[in-house]
């Protein structure tokens, strides 16, 4: 059977760089296209679906992070911001707007190519390894359900759409009931490369990934507790 081809938006405003990235995705079999400015992208990424965005953080109009911002307000695809060296202060600022990953300029085409290959195989739906009926490898919970087969979330049995990062940090927090886990430790261990920043990150995504499953099911959204002056974890309650 034929393989779908994976799509994906690259926003730059340097031709060069835009360039650069679609002869090597497309060398990989990916579909691109291309944004040079940040209110190109946002109508391209609202009005079509991509598998995954390659975000420059400074633009003309709309910068990166706005983008990112009112894109997840709609759509959960995932993102990678493009950032120059030393703009710590926009990295931060992309992981509280929803950004997945960042690669930081001057950067490498083959590590770009690694770094997507890599957000995909935690975001996509199809798994050939995962399709034991055997084994199934799912979290189950009063109130929620965290197939990580199909790598989805179902809340009171309604589906919740998460970015990649909401997701891992639901997973991880699951896969430990009741234990506590600091932000630090969190930043460590779901936003896996060195990432020494801003823990308004962890409380952002927390904050998110609470207001999508309020929306389906208020009692799911209980089981992501704060710890005051700690952090958090996910705890669930004996009936």
């Amino acid at each position: 059977m034929e393989q779908e081809i994976k799509k994906i938006l690259v926003v730059d405003d340097e031709e060069r760089i835009r360039r650069l990235l679609k002869m090597y995705l497309e060398r990989e079999g990916f579909e691109i296209e291309e944004a040079e400015n940040g209110d190109e992208a946002l109508a391209l990424a609202l009005n079509e679906d991509y598998e995954m965005i390659l975000l420059d953080v400074m633009m003309p109009g709309k910068d990166g992070v706005e983008v990112c911002k009112e894109l997840r307000e709609k759509k959960s695809t995932p993102v990678i911001m493009l950032t120059a060296k030393g703009e710590e202060l926009n990295r931060i600022q992309g992981f509280e707007a929803g950004t997945d990953d960042y690669i930081v300029k001057p950067f490498s085409p083959r590590e770009v190519v690694l770094r997507v290959k890599a957000l995909l195989r935690r975001s996509t739906n199809v798994q050939s390894a995962n399709t034991s009926a055997h084994s199934k490898d799912q979290l189950e919970f009063p109130h929620l359900l965290i197939d990580n087969d199909a790598h989805r979330v179902l809340a009171d049995n309604v589906e919740v759409n998460l970015t990649p990062k909401e997701y891992e940090l639901l997973l991880f927090l699951a896969k430990s009931p009741d234990k506590v886990f600091e932000r630090e430790e969190l930043l460590k261990e779901v936003w896996k490369y060195e990432f020494f920043g801003d823990l308004r990150t962890v409380d952002t995504h927390v904050k998110r990934l609470r207001e999508k499953l309020s929306k389906v099911s208020p009692e799911a959204s209980k089981l992501i507790v704060t710890v005051w002056g700690v952090g958090y974890k996910f705890e669930v309650t004996q009936s």
